[in-house]
């Protein structure tokens, strides 16, 4: 009971990784590991969110003290994202459009709820972290959960036939304010990165979401764009959305040789231990989520020199995938061993 009162908010993150690496592996034609992960999910969903509900019935003083905490509290947003990971897996794989419309309307709402929730409780609280002490990568996963709604809504939104043109706009919508809001976040992490003492205890692995906001912000563009034949809005700005989306994409490449560079200082220079959290499924999520836009990308862009990189980067994305799921299972069925949280 005490690993449930100290569940992290973040946890969702497991869904999120193991959703993106299984699409991943769907369009790299990897059917198999491509189900394996599909069942994986098909248990974790309901079963943290389970967890959940019953932390929240049970340690109610918890959860409100992880709402209005700025390190914790952005955490929550992974169970928008993963809702909508999930609901993208099940529509790919298995073609399951009802069950997938119905996950994006609990990922609307879960967005509406979680989002304004979090930020009026960080923003009217009385005793406030300096910047350094309370901004992280991870609250980039504020970006991923508003893209989210994007996503999922583009890969439903060619069903609904006449209907579809709101659907689309409420896409371009949550896109460009995922966008806009990324922008806000990313100019304070910066500014924390590179004007405070920085020390490898700093360097959460979130911190990798720095360019998984950015590539899930990419495939987003790239699905408003693959639906551009059939809005005339979407038509109408096409120039417009493909220049932002590779705006999105050379942002992404960007962070991932700084954040390799900033992973070798941490763990090889100053020798920081390298053991399981659940924070590391934020930095599996980014991997998988760059390997499928990059995909996307070649294809919707008239790019196909691009194709290389998800073809290299599902390989990577399964091995972190599973030497993460290996960290959690070590850290749950080892004798003795504090239960992650």
């Amino acid at each position: 009971m005490d690993a449930i009162r100290t569940l992290h908010p973040a946890y969702f993150a497991l869904v999120m990784a193991t959703g993106i690496v299984s699409i991943a592996a769907h369009l790299l034609a990897m059917p198999p590991l491509a189900f394996a992960l599909l069942a994986v999910n098909v248990v974790a969903f309901p079963a943290l969110w389970l967890l959940t509900a019953i932390r929240i019935a049970r340690f109610p003083r918890e959860v409100l003290a992880d709402v209005t905490d700025h390190q914790r509290g952005v955490g929550f947003f992974t169970a928008v994202a993963a809702t909508s990971v999930f609901g993208s897996q099940i529509m790919i794989l298995l073609g399951a459009w009802t069950a997938a419309m119905a996950l994006w309307v609990m990922t609307l709402l879960l967005w509406i709820v979680l989002v304004y929730t979090v930020f009026t409780a960080l923003t009217v609280k009385q005793a406030k972290p300096t910047l350094d002490k309370g901004i992280s990568g991870g609250w980039l996963v504020a970006v991923v959960a508003t893209e989210s709604v994007s996503t999922l809504g583009s890969l439903l939104a060619p069903a609904l036939g006449a209907g579809r043109e709101p659907f689309l706009f409420a896409s371009l919508a949550f896109w460009l304010a995922g966008g806009m809001l990324y922008i806000w976040l990313i100019s304070l992490i910066f500014y924390r990165y590179t004007f405070f003492q920085f020390s490898p205890s700093d360097l959460m692995p979130p911190y990798w979401i720095n360019m998984g906001a950015m590539a899930i912000s990419t495939l987003a563009g790239t699905l408003l764009l693959a639906n551009g034949g059939g809005s005339p809005l979407l038509h109408r700005i096409e120039p417009f959305t493909l220049g932002l989306t590779l705006f999105f994409w050379a942002t992404a490449t960007w962070w991932i040789p700084m954040l390799l560079i900033l992973g070798f200082w941490r763990h090889v220079t100053r020798r920081f231990p390298l053991t399981y959290s659940p924070l590391y499924w934020g930095a599996v999520f980014p991997l998988g989520m760059y390997t499928v836009c990059t995909y996307r990308l070649a294809s919707v862009a008239g790019a196909p020199f691009l194709i290389w990189i998800p073809r290299v980067g599902v390989f990577v994305a399964l091995a972190a995938w599973a030497l993460t799921f290996a960290g959690l299972l070590r850290a749950l069925l080892r004798p003795g061993a504090p239960r992650p949280a």
